[in-house]
């Protein structure tokens, strides 16, 4: 069988939250005797010093408070596969990194490194930024295990793909944080590692770059080589990863092939609401004949959904009713637009465009629209709904009746959430030269 690349067994990490130093070894040595002794240290040290610990809010006691950054984490990683981890802020997921990077030393249980890592954790790592770029290259390349030699074989590789080659002999204080990732991704992605090791520092660079590191992380996982990957770009995890791990509160929540692993993540993540209740809403236009009473949003399986993603199938639903004494209403237009935070349009379904209109009648009504291949990327958008008769008359129109977040999801198949800052709507299109 085939020895993993990464073998973590009880991997714990504690820190001690308020505690920020006791000036001296001899202090520490003390504080930890007493503590083994199942003493309150505080009270058998008059040398602690309490403007070096904050004040809890239990009983006002200087003691600091434990926290678990990780508890018991253990898996494996089979060498060639790529790790998509995933979850919230605080997660452990950086805390994990650090110490499979051995920058970090955990508290409890034991990792196992087959191979030369290279990582990328936080802009700047490694760098000084009184050096310049040429000189840091070499600095940061031999920090993490390669030869001169080797840097000076790679080395105009890596300024080609770090594309800052006119400001290589500045100093890196004067760069912007992207061009600090930037020259930092091209030096770890170049070292040939067994194992690369990516946090989320990704996120800082721009569209472009984000894109092509990316592309070199697949070229290293074609190679056979190992990936763990952090990222809240869910599209990125499901293009690359082959396997996602969901850490919540220091724990292994969820471990598998990626596109269950995001679904569940993403389905406790959800908010914890139920339908929009519209009917008291005062701030409507109309004439009031028809009154929109309740909208939500479901999935396939009709599971409410708050965070949509696109390219995925959604079922937007309004419940209505007739005014009192309201005879039956033929030949109602129905629609739903989406607004950006500048209040512009930027998506809009109708049932007149498909000829499809509507009949209310007395008692309870329930409009269905079914949207396939969601095609809205990701962002923040207000909902208006709108009813209509003949396209003549509103029946009902109420802006902002609901706030709907979108992830960014896999819509293209390769990873790209398009570009969110230009364009809000995706669309499949194929592209080839013919002459």
């Amino acid at each position: 069988m085939t020895e993993p690349a990464i073998s973590v067994r009880g991997l714990s990490k504690l820190y001690r939250l308020g505690a920020i130093s006791r000036h001296t070894l001899g202090d520490e040595i003390a504080y930890f005797y007493h503590k083994l002794k199942g003493r309150n240290a505080a009270q058998h040290m008059g040398k602690i010093r309490t403007h070096n610990t904050y004040t809890t809010s239990q009983g006002g006691s200087p003691e600091a408070q434990d926290f678990w950054a990780l508890k018991d984490v253990s898996f494996d990683v089979q060498p060639g596969e790529i790790i998509g981890i995933i979850g919230g802020n605080g997660a452990g997921k950086s805390t994990l990194l650090k110490i499979l990077s051995r920058i970090t030393e955990p508290t409890e249980g034991e990792a196992f490194i087959n191979g030369r890592v290279g990582s990328l954790l936080e802009v700047g790592t490694g760098f000084h930024p009184e050096l310049t770029g040429r000189e840091n290259i070499f600095m940061s390349g031999t920090i993490q295990g390669m030869k001169k030699a080797e840097i000076i074989r790679k080395f105009d590789e890596i300024v080609a793909f770090s594309e800052i080659g006119k400001f290589l002999d500045t100093p890196v204080k004067r760069y912007s944080s992207g061009m600090f990732v930037r020259l930092a991704f091209a030096v770890a992605a170049h070292l040939d590692p067994e194992i690369l090791i990516v946090d989320e520092v990704l996120a800082v660079g721009d569209a472009a770059f984000q894109k092509k590191c990316l592309g070199k992380m697949g070229d290293v996982a074609k190679q056979g080589r190992t990936i763990l990957f952090v990222s809240h770009n869910m599209s990125a995890i499901e293009n690359l990863c082959t396997h996602a791990l969901w850490l919540k509160q220091g724990r292994v929540q969820e471990l598998g092939e990626t596109p269950p692993v995001i679904e569940k993540y993403l389905s406790a993540v959800q908010p914890t609401q139920h339908a929009v209740t519209l009917k008291d809403r005062t701030d409507r236009r109309g004439t009031g004949r028809a009154k929109i009473i309740n909208f939500f949003i479901t999935d396939e399986a009709g599971k409410l959904q708050i965070i949509l993603r696109p390219g995925k199938t959604y079922h937007f639903i309004m419940d209505c009713e007739l005014a009192q004494n309201s005879p039956i209403l033929n030949d109602v237009v129905a629609s739903i637009v989406l607004l950006d935070l500048r209040n512009e349009p930027i998506w809009l379904v109708r049932s007149s465009f498909s000829n499809e209109n509507l009949t209310l009648s007395r008692g309870s009504n329930r409009i269905v629209c079914t949207v396939p291949d969601f095609a809205v990327a990701e962002g923040h958008f207000n909902a208006t709904l709108f009813l209509g008769q003949k396209e003549e008359e509103i029946l009902d129109l109420v802006s902002n009746a609901a706030e709907i977040s979108i992830e960014g999801g896999n819509f293209f198949g390769t990873g790209s959430k398009g570009l969110p800052t230009l364009c809000k709507t995706l669309t499949h299109a194929s592209w080839k030269r013919i002459s």
